[in-house]
């Protein structure tokens, strides 16, 4: 094969002359041999390095990368290369790809240090831009929520049936489920310590308003956020990948209309439902436990119950519920538009949506606590 590259020495100094064609058949010899002239060309001495190009019969991107990673290089050791014999074609080919290009290889980058300031600052600026990422999901939820009710016919129904039964119906079984072995272990682990003061009986009280305020709601939605809200991303993310989302803009559909507004409403309808049965099967497990460990029979259960456990306690968890819902429905979808065209993009927003939802969940949990015992309920 014919010399590619050489360098001549002047007395304007050193100039690189290129010839054949710089293509991807030859891009093997090529960036071996630049990578010779490099060290050369470090080693001889400083000032700018000139580079011939108009003998280049062809030249394809590969060529161009080779040509800008030379270029990259030599400024890293403070060496400005300049091209002559440019053409206007070779001109926009290397622009382009020297804006698309890393900035340095890998085998020439500096070896990575952990800068605390770097670090701090780069996590705020990414939780700015998900908080308005989020916002902006936020908006357009409510916008299609109004253009709903000024026209009732973009409600699509069948979908948020279809969502309903997903993340609601599905999901009572497992619900229903945890919130009874929660209510035990609750009933449980009271009895145990209140029978030293021999204040078993106030195990119903515990179990009541703990269940009916917090753990109840907070359970279930932090199960609907690793159920519901993963698959949510999981869904939309996917339909990223596959370009779906492109196609239903393309033929003039609102994503919003079809993906975003109908799992809002279905889970803001779920997961309310869902807070009931968890209440209901927490304190059944409860009571269970209390009769068989506390010695409490479920008559003295109930009517314990009845007056530990006003109305006020229950609507405080069950206020919460709709807007966990909201939260994590948002999250969702929000984080299903924000993948890429890889798998692992996908798994890594699915897992930032459950990791995101649950600890916005439990922020909103807190945040609830202060106001309702601001206002004293």
């Amino acid at each position: 094969m014919p010399e590619l590259v050489s360098l001549q020495d002047n007395s304007d100094g050193m100039k690189l002359m290129a010839t054949g064609n710089w293509t991807l058949e030859n891009a093997a010899d090529l960036s071996q041999t630049l990578n010779q002239l490099e060290q050369q060309v470090a080693k001889d001495g400083a000032g700018p390095l000139v580079a011939n190009i108009a003998a280049i019969e062809n030249m394809d991107t590969s060529g161009a990368w080779l040509l800008v990673r030379l270029r990259r290089r030599l400024l890293a050791r403070n060496i400005e290369l300049l091209l002559e014999g440019m053409t206007h074609d070779r001109e926009v080919l290397l622009d382009e790809v020297f804006d698309s290009a890393p900035a340095l290889d890998a085998d020439s980058a500096p070896t990575p240090r952990w800068r605390p300031m770097e670090f701090l600052g780069r996590n705020v600026s990414n939780v700015g831009y998900d908080m308005s990422a989020k916002t902006n999901m936020l908006g357009r939820a409510v916008w299609g929520l109004l253009a709903v009710l000024v026209s009732p016919k973009r409600l699509r129904a069948i979908s948020i049936v279809h969502h309903l039964d997903q993340a609601g119906l599905r999901a009572v079984p497992i619900i229903a489920l945890m919130s009874f072995v929660i209510g035990a272990i609750i009933a449980q682990q009271s009895a145990y310590q209140l029978r030293y003061f021999g204040a078993e009986v106030f195990t119903v009280d515990l179990v009541g308003i703990l269940v009916l305020r917090e753990l109840g709601v907070l359970l279930t939605a932090i199960m609907v956020a690793g159920r519901s809200g993963s698959a949510f991303t999981a869904e939309i993310g996917s339909m990223k990948m596959r370009e779906e989302i492109d196609a239903l803009r393309v033929i003039g559909m609102s994503t919003t209309d079809v993906l975003v507004l109908p799992r809002v409403l279905a889970l803001v309808i779920a997961v309310p439902l869902l807070t009931v049965i968890a209440d209901i099967f927490a304190l059944l497990g409860g009571g269970v436990v209390a009769w068989v460990y506390a010695d409490i029979p479920p008559i003295e259960f109930i009517t314990r119950l009845r007056e530990a456990v006003w109305l006020s306690t229950l609507l405080v968890g069950f206020i919460k519920a709709p807007f966990m819902a909201l939260v994590i429905a948002i999250i969702g979808c929000s984080e299903g538009f924000a993948v890429k065209g890889s798998a692992e993009s996908l798994g890594r927003r699915t897992t930032a949506s459950v990791v995101k939802a649950i600890f916005m969940v439990i922020v909103m949990d807190g945040l609830f606590a202060m106001f309702f015992a601001a206002i004293g309920y």
